[in-house]
Order: C-alpha cells, then sequence, then structure tokens
C-alpha cells in the first residue's frame, strides 16, 4: 500500500506543479507543464546515457539471442494477466478471453511463460493498462506529463499507475531479492529490445521531447481506442480524441508515433522506452 500512497503524492505534486508553472507553458494545451517536463526529460534522458542504455547494450551484446527472448516471453506472459483483468473490465470479453487462454497456455505448455506457445498457436495477444481502461470510458487524459525515471505520461494515466502496480503478478514474488532482480532484468531486457529504434530516433529527431510527446500521445490515444479512431471522435467531448488539437506541433505526431516506443512497461531512466509496463 505504500507504492499506492507514493503514486498518489506524485499525483498530487504533479497538480500543484500543473498550477505553479501555468506561466512557463509554450501554449500548447496539451503540454501546459512544458517547461517541467523538457526539465525532466533532459534529467531521464541523461539517466539513460550514463547508466540504462549502456548495461542494456551489453546485455544484448552479450546474452544469447534465445535467453533475451525468454526473458521477454516471460515477463509478457505476465502482463498478459493484467491485461485480461482490463480487457474484462472495458466489456471486451472476447479479448479479455484471449489473454487468460495466452497465460493458461504459455504457463504450462509454454514452461512458465520462456515459450510463447499462445503466439504460434494464434491467440493475439493484448496490451491493457487501467489507464487504458480509464480512456475507454471517456476519462480526458489531462495534460500531458513526464515522469521522474518513469517517463512520458498523462496525468490520467498517472492517476491509473497505483492499480497498474498492484495489479502486476511480479510485486508479489517472493522473496524480495529475487523480485528486485527479476525487475532489473525485465527494465534492461526491454531497453535492449529498443535500442535500434532510440539510436533512429536520436539521430533523425530535431527536437526529442517535441517528438516523443506527440508520438506518445498519439500512440497512446490509439491503444486506448484499439486503433478505432472513430470511437474517440464519438465521444470526442469527454476523451483522447477531443484532447486533439490543430497545433502545428503535432504534424510529426504519425511519423514519431512508428518510431517512439507506445505508451506503457515501467522501465527506468529512459524517456523513449517510458512506460513500457504500462502497455506490456
Amino acid at each position: 500500500m505504500n507504492t499506492v500512497a507514493n503514486a498518489g503524492r506524485i499525483a498530487l505534486v504533479l497538480a500543484m506543479a500543473a498550477t505553479l508553472s501555468a506561466c512557463a507553458s509554450s501554449g500548447n494545451p496539451r503540454d501546459p507543464l512544458e517547461g517541467y517536463n523538457r526539465a525532466m526529460f533532459t534529467f531521464n534522458d541523461k539517466v539513460d546515457e550514463v547508466a540504462l542504455k549502456p548495461v542494456a547494450t551489453a546485455y544484448r551484446n552479450v546474452l544469447p539471442s534465445f535467453v533475451q527472448t525468454g526473458v521477454g516471453n516471460f515477463f509478457g506472459n505476465l502482463s498478459d494477466v493484467w491485461s485480461a483483468a482490463n480487457n474484462l473490465l472495458q466489456g471486451k470479453g472476447e479479448a479479455g478471453l484471449q489473454d487468460i487462454v495466452r497465460v493458461s497456455m504459455n504457463s504450462t505448455f509454454g514452461i512458465f511463460g520462456l515459450i510463447d506457445i499462445a503466439s504460434q498457436a494464434g491467440v493475439p495477444k493484448h496490451n491493457e493498462d487501467f489507464g487504458q481502461t480509464l480512456g475507454w470510458y471517456g476519462v480526458n487524459p489531462g495534460p500531458y506529463v513526464v515522469l521522474p525515471l518513469l517517463g512520458p505520461s498523462t496525468m490520467r494515466d498517472t492517476v491509473a499507475l497505483p492499480l497498474d502496480v498492484v495489479g502486476d503478478p511480479w510485486r508479489y514474488k517472493d522473496p524480495s531479492k529475487v523480485r528486485n532482480i527479476g525487475t532489473a532484468t525485465r527494465i534492461i531486457d526491454k531497453r535492449a529490445a529498443y535500442l535500434d529504434a532510440t539510436n533512429l530516433m536520436e539521430a533523425a529527431a530535431l527536437d526529442r521531447y517535441q517528438f516523443v510527446r506527440d508520438g506518445y500521445l498519439q500512440a497512446r490515444e490509439s491503444k486506448v481506442f484499439d486503433g478505432d479512431t472513430s470511437r474517440g471522435d464519438d465521444k470526442a467531448p469527454k476523451n483522447d480524441s477531443g484532447a486533439i488539437d490543430d497545433d502545428s506541433s503535432l504534424k510529426a505526431a504519425p511519423v514519431a508515433a512508428t518510431m517512439a516506443p507506445a505508451a506503457g512497461l515501467v522501465t527506468s531512466g529512459s524517456n523513449t522506452v517510458a512506460a513500457e509496463a504500462r502497455t506490456q
């Protein structure tokens, strides 16, 4: 419960910061905290440059590819549990059942999830979290915000984060030493998976902050409505689609969305793989 309380305090601090930083806004209605966000983006990038990226590079270069695949499959199987819960909460019974089937197949025939048997059998994988569930029911995303170490988010998803943490089965793994080692491995494995994409983005983007922000917001909106933008249009007054404006800074969003990682799993120290724990 301490995790939930701490996340709640973070959300409160961010809300206060939104008020205090209004004068620092660039005028983008989706990013009223841009002054704070850019500073935090720079901080996260520095942490990634000094610590996370070098470790992830070594991890990818040293470990055999089948080991890396097994690590990704194992934690992906755990994430399917929370995806199932959120699909069911959203009333998507078929998708929720598919997630349950995936967990059952991969946890047994797939040797505790190390082998993704379900995908080989044609059972689709979904990436759902509680922030998407709130968005599905029309909760506005609110301002864009860059969280310390966790990277891109929105106010809605920040408020939902405590439940995403509670819903992660790995959180209950004992002993704590094994849990902590697994969490670190999970973060490094995910960062390693995005090394090529982030290197390309660093070379291509003139303003990496804007590039990541616009790509993140568009990808997140698409995830909330499972790519069905017409559903977002129907609920435009109160959800993600309604928050999109015609600001010229969003014109690069379609390209950014294809290169910037989608919102979702909790990683640490990288703006470009941020939230990956939330959509995996």
